[in-house]
């Protein structure tokens, strides 16, 4: 009689803990889902609003802009206002942004929209890490759960094409933005309720000059990417844009070095584990998301498939996704976090090469197991990387360390998307045998790109001092 009251207030603190991870998983899931999910819509969104290639694909960096360039400073005010104030402000900025997409009238408007987006999922990612820090205190409840967060977001990313099509062809592209409306609502109810706030940091303070010197090095270089493609790499703007990313950059260091409390603490990077999982996180998402955008591309406007069968094509990477990303951790604590993520990004690696074959009117069925081995790689290495990232600073610092890992990841998406687009012909996008050269190349440097992860954290990890 006298255990019953303990026992359900262990019931309910655990009910609390996983409510809690549900809205969490709904923030990174969304922010994800909107990564990708715009893809399929491109054709149709060129056909309604106008603009070349080049607008196109600045509707999809400018969303993995902002976020990238405003991570770090998100995750700074979680730590000094709370982080469950700052992921509810974030969750109903991004509902509001959200809708102003769905009504954009034209693409300069959109690509607005679509960068408020990005700030606010800047906000969401590193403060919902941090709370997941907070409600689970074991390390190894604390890696299940972030398991399963991730791979809720992972499988929204995957879906992001396939429930894009379907939504695009039942209703028009822009309802494609207006799902994140009960999502929104749904997260933000779930967050108030269960959520509990983290402690403050008041002394935190917010690094302005670090943060305008970060957007606009990734901006310039970006920039400089995208246009490269459409106006050719010796042209004087774009030559400039690079010039002043580098100048831009060196910048940011030399302020991040001096400055008492910076954006970017680089004496984070004095622990050899944060390092390594901020590298591959690079890496992983130049490979990865810049494949996303050219294969959404080759299966629509190479082989003629519509929106709907666009989405479909993607169906066994979506199902791919959610199996490896709950075997990971368990993978992990057999093998060891660092060889579960070389086994990942090795897969994905193989599964680049497999679809070198791949050109106009090639079946699908020939590159739908490759299309899996991407993706299960991905699956596999997202978890131990975030838990081990999370795991190598203190949890005092969780906030910013997972705003530094999403920092680096975004900017991998942005390098990605632009790159790849590039190599598939810029402004001579649709021409087929333009196109399959460079989907040939990207997927080469994709390959290498994942290889090179692999060896970092292979080699790395075993080296001590």
């Amino acid at each position: 009689m006298h255990s019953f009251p303990k026992e359900w207030n262990t019931r309910s603190a655990q009910a609390a803990s996983a409510l809690t991870l549900a809205a969490m998983s709904l923030g990174y899931g969304v922010v994800q889902l909107d990564v990708t999910i715009v893809n399929t819509a491109l054709d149709a969104m060129s056909k309604t609003l106008g603009g070349g290639v080049a607008e196109l694909q600045w509707v999809v960096s400018a969303y993995t802009i902002a976020f990238a360039a405003f991570i770090l400073t998100a995750g700074a005010l979680g730590d000094r206002i709370g982080a469950k104030r700052i992921f509810m402000a974030g969750f109903a900025i991004f509902t509001a942004a959200s809708l102003a997409c769905a009504l954009s009238p034209n693409a300069i408007a959109l690509i607005g929209a679509r960068l408020v987006q990005g700030l606010a999922a800047a906000i969401l990612v590193p403060n919902s890490l941090a709370l997941l820090n907070h409600a689970y205190t074991d390390d190894r409840a604390r890696g299940r759960a972030v398991a399963i967060w991730a791979a809720g977001a992972s499988l929204a990313l995957t879906a992001g094409p396939f429930v894009g099509g379907a939504l695009i062809t039942l209703v028009g592209w822009r309802a494609i933005f207006l799902v994140n409306l009960p999502i929104g609502l749904a997260g933000l109810w779930l967050s108030w309720r269960y959520a509990t706030e983290t402690t403050r940091a008041t002394s935190r303070e917010i690094d302005l000059p670090g943060q305008l010197a970060a957007i606009g090095a990734l901006g310039a270089l970006a920039g400089a990417i995208i246009e490269g493609g459409a106006l050719g790499w010796r042209h004087p703007l774009v030559l400039s844009a690079f010039a002043a990313a580098a100048i831009l950059a060196m910048l940011f260091v030399w302020r991040e070095s001096r400055t008492a409390q910076p954006m970017l603490p680089l004496s984070l990077f004095s622990h050899r584990l944060f390092t390594l999982t901020t590298i591959v996180g690079l890496l992983v998402n130049v490979a990865v998301y810049g494949l996303i955008f050219v294969l959404s591309l080759y299966f629509q406007r190479v082989n003629g498939l519509s929106a709907w069968q666009t989405g479909l094509a993607f169906v066994p990477m979506l199902g791919a996704v959610l199996p490896v990303n709950l075997l990971a951790p368990r993978l992990a604590e057999r093998i060891g976090p660092c060889p579960t993520i070389v086994v990942g990004a090795s897969v994905s690696a193989l599964g680049c090469l497999g679809l070198l074959g791949i050109g106009a009117g090639t079946s699908y069925w020939a590159i739908c197991a490759q299309l899996i081995a991407i993706s299960s790689g991905l699956g596999l290495l997202v978890p131990p990387l975030t838990s081990t990232l999370l795991g190598s600073v203190e949890k005092a610092r969780s906030g910013i360390a997972a705003g530094v890992l999403n920092a680096t990841r975004q900017t991998g998406s942005v390098l990605g998307v632009a790159l790849f687009g590039a190599l598939i012909g810029g402004e001579g996008l649709f021409v087929q045998g333009l196109f399959v050269q460079g989907l040939h190349l990207a997927l080469v440097i994709s390959a290498v790109v994942l290889l090179l992860a692999a060896a970092t954290i292979g080699i790395g990890a075993q080296t001590r001092g």
